[in-house]
């Protein structure tokens, strides 16, 4: 799992440091910088298989993620992650990357470091930095031979050493989901590739493969929204001229009629997207799902946490919030919450309050009960 995550001017964080749990609920206002958590980990799933300056170009560039500063300083884009257990040969690794601009070709890598430790304590790394006296401008350390790097291309997925393997998987199997129901609406082709970051657009092949590969986890998704959408029987991914749609069997007054994709809600297809993302597979390594509440009615977000919290066997799961509805599982405890803020003109990450942590550990309040009372306080931060 991930473990840490430090980020250095990151849009709107100046420097932010968040543990993860598995659950991890963001909870915060709009606005106050929980995107932007999740975006710098989306980079980093989508540059593992995409060109950075691509990543980058799809966020309006470098200026697109750098922190904003009045007086335009010099500003170092910097990311870094720990990683515990990423399987029975690595007891922890860590990867840490850091961007700049150079005047005289643009985007440039500064510093990237990779190290994976087994559990008898031996540790393989390597690190590039960026030196223009070098004759490949960059200087290497590490066991590994260097890859040929252009000064905006990352090494990690380019060096062919299967030490460094379990972080390039991880990191390349991270996804995040911003479900819009459009998307759902759309008929797709019935084989595409599927983008680190997604909209839902995949949710039709995705089912596809889900039903055939795990009928029993077909069914569960099929129970879910018929436990929230009243008359929703089931639901499949059909072929019509050689696209998929998505198609629900619903109960009628006068017996069953097959729906598109089309005449259902916008709640329902967010609901079907959502549930799609927590039962896919393969399972992401860190699924991250941005608020699960949008156009979802409060009753029919019971099937929504149980699908997330299922998910939790097979995927680290991180949740954008600020709905007490979402909080008022039973199941989420004081240690899954993460509390984001602006605060000086910055975002800040804390962990709840000693005085929340009590509360929720007697039992007294649950987290979505402080949070309507505006109670659900943060430590303070440094």
């Amino acid at each position: 799992m991930l473990l840490y995550l430090n980020i250095f001017n990151y849009r709107s964080f100046g420097h932010g440091q968040v543990e993860l749990d598995n659950p991890t609920f963001l909870v915060g206002p709009n606005g106050a910088g929980k995107t932007n958590l999740v975006d710098a980990l989306s980079l980093l799933a989508e540059a593992m298989e995409s060109p950075l300056a691509a990543v980058l170009k799809r966020r309006g560039g470098f200026e697109g993620i750098a922190r904003r500063r009045a007086k335009g300083h010099h500003t170092t884009v910097a990311l870094d992650l720990t990683l515990r257990n990423l399987n029975e040969s690595v007891f922890g690794a860590g990867y840490e990357l850091h961007l700049r601009t150079h005047r005289d070709h643009g985007l440039e890598v500064e510093r990237e470091m990779c190290r994976v430790t087994t559990p008898d304590r031996v540790t393989t790394s390597f690190e590039r930095r960026a030196s223009a006296s070098h004759e490949r401008g960059f200087s290497w350390e590490g066991e590994a031979d260097p890859p040929r790097l252009a000064p905006s291309t990352l090494a990690l997925p380019l060096i062919g050493d299967s030490r460094f393997d379990p972080v390039f998987n991880f990191l390349s199997a991270m996804r995040v989901y911003s479900i819009d129901p459009l998307a759902l609406r759309t008929n797709h082709e019935q084989y595409g590739n599927r983008q680190p970051y997604q909209n839902g657009s995949d949710t039709a092949r995705a089912l596809r493969r889900i039903k055939k590969e795990s009928p029993g986890d077909w069914e569960d998704i099929c129970g879910l929204l018929s436990a929230a959408v009243p008359g929703v029987v089931e639901v499949q991914a059909r072929k019509r001229q050689g696209e998929l749609t998505l198609q629900f069997l619903q109960k009628l007054a006068d017996g069953r009629a097959r729906l598109d994709a089309s005449a259902m809600s916008d709640g329902t297809l967010r609901l079907l997207g959502i549930l799609v993302a927590a039962y896919q597979r393969p399972a992401p390594s860190l699924l991250m799902i941005e608020e699960p509440e949008t156009s979802i009615h409060p009753a029919a977000l019971g099937p929504v946490l149980d699908a997330l919290r299922s998910a939790t066997k097979q995927s680290q799961v991180v949740v954008t919030t600020h709905s007490p509805e979402v909080l008022d599982a039973k199941w989420i405890k004081d240690r899954h919450l993460r509390l984001v803020s602006w605060e000086k003109g910055t975002s800040r990450i804390s962990r709840v309050a000693a005085s929340v942590e009590r509360a929720m550990s007697e039992h007294r309040f649950g987290a979505g009960d402080l949070l309507r009372s505006n109670a659900l306080d943060g430590a303070e931060t440094t």
